[in-house]
């Protein structure tokens, strides 16, 4: 016989764990008893124009700042100075299509001589 077979004798086979009679009858009643008052729930106010309004407010006040700041950032430029810095490019260029069309030269040997490196 093994430990197992004279427990089983001893305690029986039925289930140990059991709820006493009637115990789910009063059971919701005294929950409900327990438990507190709810409270009055307030409901939440409803904004203001002004607060519907001032994030749109602050938005625009933002970019008409980062306006400002670009127009100040920017008074020292004058446009007639370059001006005269593109015509004078404008001639360089010109000069180096004029020189680039008398060399006789093609594409790839121009890359070869400008990429060659001489030791400089």
């Amino acid at each position: 016989m093994t430990t197992e077979d004279s427990l089983q004798k001893r305690i029986g086979k039925e289930n140990a764990f059991r709820v006493p009679d009637g115990y789910f009858e009063s059971f919701t009643s005294k929950v409900m008893n327990s438990l507190p008052e709810k409270e009055k729930i307030e409901e939440p106010r409803k904004p203001t124009a002004w607060e519907k309004v001032r994030p749109l407010l602050y938005m625009a006040a933002m970019f008409v700042g980062a306006m400002l700041i670009i127009r100040v950032a920017s008074s020292h430029y004058t446009p007639g100075a370059d001006v005269a810095a593109d015509e004078e490019i404008e001639q360089e260029v010109e000069y180096i299509d004029m020189a680039m069309e008398n060399s006789m030269m093609d594409d790839y040997s121009l890359y070869v001589y400008l990429s060659a490196d001489d030791g400089e």
